[in-house]
């Protein structure tokens, strides 16, 4: 998966939205203001912090030792830092940045669900 992959993914979820609130390098991707994705498009290696159940998170990183690690810089209980490309297929990676954004969507008050998903 490329940078422009990842962030054409993050942004083809209802109401995403890409901003910038802690330098032009890392784009944080939200859903009605709440986070659930972080990147440097950019790094290399390019990686993406994402929100995750408690009990996956801890799974996910005995499966994937060094591909799959607690988040930087964020609540490691609930964040990964996941590499992209190579070790973990690009289907996987898809299915993480969707569970991430699946929990924020769920954590956010009733109205705000349902008026995502009107069409």
């Amino acid at each position: 998966m490329t940078p422009a992959e990842l962030r054409a993914f993050c942004l083809s979820f209802n109401a995403a939205a890409e901003d910038f609130p802690f330098n032009p390098e890392t784009s944080v991707f939200k859903v009605l203001g709440k986070v659930f994705a972080l990147t440097h498009l950019d790094g290399d290696p390019l990686t993406v912090s994402l929100k995750c159940d408690p009990d996956d998170a801890v799974r996910l990183r005995a499966d994937h030792p060094g591909v799959v690690v607690p988040g930087w810089h964020l609540n490691k209980r609930h964040w990964n830092t996941v590499t992209v490309g190579g070790a973990l297929p690009d289907r996987t990676v898809r299915e993480l940045v969707e569970d991430s954004y699946d929990l924020v969507v769920a954590g956010l008050p009733r109205a705000e669900r349902l008026r995502l998903d009107r069409p």
